[in-house]
C-alpha cells in the first residue's frame, strides 16, 4: 500500500512555474549604430507575452515576430524572424529582471538574452559562427507607443 501512495506520489507532476517577465512589456526603441530598432512586448496574459520588432538601417528594413510563453518544450521564447519557421529557445534562467533561453541546436544564436536596469532594456544574442564566438546587443530606452529616431 505504502509503495502505490509513493509511486501515486511521484507521477504526480507539479506545475511548471510562470516566470513573472512583465518588465520586459512596453515599446522599446534603440537609435544607435545608424539604425532605428523597436520591440514592443505585451503584457504577460496566462503566461503568454506577443513581441514584435522593426529595425531600418541602411535604407533595409526587417521585422521579427515572436512570443514568450509555455510551448510543448517548457517555457521558451519562440522567435520568427522574417517570418521564417518558427526556433524556439526554451527558458535557462530567469530572475526579477533578467531572462535567459538557449537553444544548443540552432546554428545562431544559441542564447537570447534579456535584461531591465529602470527605462533600459537590453536584449543580447550569443552563440558561434565559423568557430569564432558571436554576439549582437540591442541597448533599449523606453519610448511611448510609435517613436521614431530622430532624423
Amino acid at each position: 500500500m505504502l509503495t502505490a501512495a509513493l509511486a501515486a506520489a511521484l507521477l504526480q507532476t507539479a506545475p511548471v512555474a510562470t516566470p513573472d517577465l512583465s518588465w520586459m512589456a512596453g515599446y522599446w526603441l534603440d537609435c544607435s549604430g545608424g539604425r532605428e530598432a523597436s520591440e514592443t512586448w505585451s503584457d504577460p496574459r496566462a503566461g503568454l507575452s506577443v513581441g514584435h520588432a522593426v529595425t531600418v538601417e541602411n535604407g533595409r528594413v526587417s521585422f521579427e515576430v515572436s512570443h514568450i510563453g509555455p510551448t510543448a518544450r517548457g517555457f521558451a521564447y519562440v522567435a520568427q524572424p522574417g517570418g521564417v519557421p518558427p526556433t524556439v529557445f526554451v527558458l535557462a534562467e530567469s530572475g526579477p529582471a533578467r531572462a535567459v533561453f538557449a537553444n544548443a541546436e540552432n546554428d545562431f544564436p544559441t542564447r537570447v538574452i534579456y535584461e531591465r536596469d529602470g527605462d533600459a532594456l537590453t536584449a543580447r544574442i550569443e552563440g558561434e559562427i565559423g568557430g569564432q564566438a558571436r554576439s549582437m546587443e540591442w541597448n533599449f530606452g523606453a519610448a511611448p507607443l510609435n517613436t521614431r529616431c530622430p532624423a
